[in-house]
């Protein structure tokens, strides 16, 4: 608790610094005294709002509880929009107050080798000019983060994508493959979202429905008021699903086997009740008219250092033959570089998530850009190296920041056709 009161504290104090530098900066904007006035006002109003904000964030961080509610979700959200926001606004005012400041030192050192005796302010006034744009920048991030917090985080969309493979089966030719991810039960904050969700995955009627991991943000407890509801997903050759990287934290980690092992039991017994496989290292067959294509899954597997590596292709891979079509799941991307393209076995198709978009990004079709690519080589969409194929969902749920622009939360829909 102390450790997140320390958090909280430096966030704040970092808040502070960017409001009173905002104010300054937005008040050079203001010439009458009677606007003044008012700006001060509205400005001390929104102020206290956020740091009241603030004080909600810690009480909801403290209520001992592993459930995300909406009230705790906004102010989340609220002070991360407030502190991007500023963000912007100050680093542009800091990049002309930088150039005033060469100018000023300039001008005085100049005057001190002048015949004439200047005297006075060297520094020159903000540009107003600039201060709109800085002010224009900064209202992007404001109000894009606004919807995201609102409406962005359950703005489910449905991503299709066909893939054609020489050697599918002929039997599932069409088969047709759901894929969800990072669901983090543990932020959600709407049930009625959630189902509106689970219904526009039921209404494509796929095949088969798979999870990549990533059920809930730190301890088991978090998905069980969604039991219920991800148990009503419904797919004509079964649930699969794998673990991913946040599954882990909430296993105990003294040496303590009993303890250990009761924790998993129960939280597998979760994926049991919401109707899904947990390929844990394992994989299941599903046939049609004679023929078979196999789903493989692995625990995490992450490149990143404090990421669990407890995937074992080799493991799933025992009861496949050498010419078997399989699909893999694998929560993080960087598994597919790392060990799946090298591997002897040829994996068709690896299916994974993880990395969210960052939650925060463009989407548009010829451009895409956000900060995870920067992170992840392989961070959204479809990659193909060697003839198999990658897909990095974006993520059903949201983690941190209790929103999404535009990375909306993400249901791909896969068609597999015979080539």
């Amino acid at each position: 608790m102390r450790g997140r009161l320390t958090g909280i504290l430096i966030m704040f104090a970092f808040y502070l610094f960017l409001d009173v530098y905002t104010y300054f900066g937005l008040k050079s904007l203001f010439s009458t005294q009677r606007n003044i006035r008012i700006f001060q006002v509205v400005y001390l109003l929104t102020s206290l709002y956020i740091i009241f904000s603030f004080y909600q964030m810690y009480v909801g961080y403290n209520q001992g509880s592993f459930f995300r509610s909406a009230s705790t979700n906004y102010y989340i959200g609220i002070i991360f929009t407030a502190i991007i926001s500023k963000m912007v606004f100050v680093g542009f005012m800091l990049l002309q107050d930088g150039g005033r400041t060469i100018y000023a030192i300039f001008s005085w050192i100049s005057s001190l080798f002048s015949s004439e005796n200047v005297a006075g302010n060297h520094l020159p006034s903000r540009r107003r000019f600039l201060t709109l744009a800085a002010t224009g920048l900064a209202a992007i991030p404001l109000s894009t983060m606004l919807y995201g917090i609102t409406r962005g985080k359950y703005r489910y969309t449905i991503k299709r994508v066909k893939l054609a493979f020489e050697d599918l089966p002929e039997a599932f030719n069409g088969f047709k493959i759901v894929q969800i991810s990072d669901i983090h039960a543990g932020s959600l904050d709407s049930p009625d979202d959630v189902i509106r969700g689970v219904q526009m995955i039921n209404d494509e009627s796929p095949d088969a429905i798979v999870f990549t991991g990533d059920l809930v943000n730190s301890d088991k407890k978090e998905v069980d008021p969604f039991i219920d509801i991800f148990a009503q997903l419904k797919a004509k050759n079964g649930k699969y699903a794998v673990l991913g990287n946040h599954d882990y934290y909430g296993a105990p980690r003294e040496f303590r086997n009993d303890k250990t092992h009761e924790y998993w039991k129960d939280f597998f017994a979760k994926y049991e009740a919401m109707g899904f496989n947990l390929l844990n290292n394992d994989s299941a067959k599903i046939e049609r008219k004679g023929e078979r294509i196999s789903i493989l899954g692995v625990e995490n597997w992450g490149a990143g250092r404090w990421f669990p590596k407890l995937g074992d292709l080799d493991k799933a891979l025992k009861d496949s033959t050498k010419d078997e079509f399989c699909v893999l799941l694998s929560h993080d991307p960087t598994h597919w570089d790392e060990q799946v393209i090298p591997h002897k076995k040829h994996i068709h198709l690896t299916l994974s998530g993880h990395t969210h978009g960052f939650q925060f990004g463009i989407n548009m079709p010829g451009f895409k850009w956000s900060p995870a690519q920067y992170r992840y080589q392989h961070w959204m969409g479809l990659y193909e190296k060697a003839a198999q194929y990658l897909y990095v969902n974006r993520g059903f749920g949201f983690l941190a920041f209790p929103g999404r622009v535009g990375m909306w939360p993400e249901i791909t829909v896969i068609e597999l056709e015979t080539a």
